[in-house]
C-alpha cells in the first residue's frame, strides 16, 4: 500500500476528506520524527513501537580494499511489531 492509497482508506474509514486525511497522516509522523529526535519512545499498543537505539563504536573491514576500519558509533530507529500486529500478518 503506498501513501496515497492509505490517505484514501483514512479519509474513506473516518467520513473526512482527502486533505484532512492527509493532514492526519503528516501530524502523527511528524509526532514520531519529533519524538525520536528527541530520544523518546513511541507506544502504540498493539500496532507497535517505534525508539531509537543505540549501536556502538565496532571495528570493519572494506571489503574491496580488506582494510580494516572502525564503524562509528550511531543511533538508529527501530520498530518492534505489537501483538495486534503481529497476529494480522499470521
Amino acid at each position: 500500500m503506498k501513501r496515497e492509497e492509505l490517505v484514501t482508506k483514512i479519509a474513506d474509514d473516518a467520513s473526512i476528506t482527502k486533505k484532512q486525511a492527509a493532514n492526519a497522516l503528516n501530524s502523527l509522523f511528524d509526532g514520531i520524527y519529533d519524538a525520536l529526535a528527541k530520544d523518546e519512545k513511541v507506544s502504540l499498543i498493539g500496532f507497535g513501537t517505534f525508539q531509537v537505539s543505540h549501536r556502538k563504536e565496532r571495528p570493519g573491514v572494506n571489503p574491496l580494499t580488506k582494510e580494516k576500519l572502525v564503524i562509528p558509533a550511531s543511533k538508529v530507529p527501530t520498530f518492534k511489531a505489537g501483538s495486534r500486529l503481529k497476529e494480522a500478518v499470521k
